[in-house]
C-alpha cells in the first residue's frame, strides 16, 4: 500500500510540476481522494428534476447557483456571470426557477443547473451555472460533468477570501470526469463555479475531495 501511495503522489507531482498555473488539470484517477459528494441521497425525480429552490447543503460542501457579490450576463439560454465576488465565500442560490434540480438520469443522481429560461423548461435545464463551497479548504479535488455534447465549460476556482485563484477551460465534455490539484500544494480552494454554453447543457456528480494528509 505504501508504494502505491509514493507512485501516485510521484505521478500527480510530477504533473503538478509540468504545470505552469496555479490550479493544474490532472487525471482524476491520479487523485487519491477519501470523500464524495454523489447526490444519490437527495430527492430527485426524472425529466425536469426535483427542484432546489434555496441551497443544497450536503456533508462537506453546499450548493448554489453563484457566490454573493457575481451578477448574472446570461450568453443566450447560459449562465454567466460579471461583477466581483464579494469576502468572504458566500455561495447564494438563483432566482426563482433558475437555480437547482437533481434529476435521476441512467440509473442514478446527478445535479443540474437551470438557466434564464427557468424550470421546468427542457432547454433550461443543465444551461444555468454550478457554486459549491467546500466546508473546509482543499488542495485537490475532481468532479464529473454528464450529459455533455461536445461543448465548452469552465470552473473557475476561488480562496475563501473570495479571490480568484483561477478560472480554466476545460477540454469538450461530454461523460468526462476531471481532476485538480493545487500547483503549489496549498489547501487552500475554498469554492468552485461551473458554468457551460454545451448545446444540451450540463449535470454535475461525484465530486471527490478530501485529499489524502500522507499525499499533502
Amino acid at each position: 500500500m505504501r508504494l502505491s501511495l509514493t507512485l501516485t503522489f510521484l505521478t500527480f507531482g510530477h504533473m503538478a510540476a509540468a504545470c505552469e498555473t496555479p490550479v493544474c488539470l490532472v487525471d482524476p484517477d491520479a487523485l487519491a481522494l477519501t470523500r464524495i459528494i454523489t447526490f444519490e441521497d437527495t430527492q430527485s425525480s426524472r425529466g425536469p428534476g426535483h427542484l432546489v429552490k434555496d441551497l443544497l447543503v450536503l456533508e462537506g460542501a453546499t450548493f448554489g447557483e453563484r457566490f454573493a457579490g457575481q451578477i448574472l450576463a446570461p450568453e443566450g439560454d447560459h449562465d454567466q456571470f460579471t461583477g466581483i465576488v464579494l469576502p468572504p465565500l458566500t455561495v447564494v442560490a438563483g432566482e426563482a426557477g433558475q437555480n437547482l434540480s437533481v434529476v435521476f438520469l441512467q440509473g442514478n443522481n446527478v445535479l443540474n443547473g437551470y438557466g434564464v429560461a427557468g424550470y421546468p423548461k427542457r432547454h433550461a435545464q443543465g444551461e444555468g451555472a454550478i457554486a459549491f463551497l467546500f466546508d473546509d479548504d482543499q488542495s485537490a479535488l475532481s468532479f464529473q460533468l454528464r450529459g455533455g455534447e461536445a461543448g465548452s465549460a469552465s470552473a473557475v476556482f476561488y480562496h475563501r477570501s473570495g479571490q480568484e485563484i483561477m478560472r480554466m477551460d476545460l477540454p469538450p465534455v461530454g461523460e468526462n470526469a476531471f481532476g485538480f490539484i493545487r500547483a503549489t500544494g496549498d489547501a487552500d480552494i475554498a469554492g468552485v463555479v461551473i458554468t457551460n454554453t454545451d448545446p444540451q447543457g450540463l449535470a454535475l456528480d461525484n465530486i471527490r475531495f478530501g485529499k489524502n494528509p500522507e499525499l499533502s
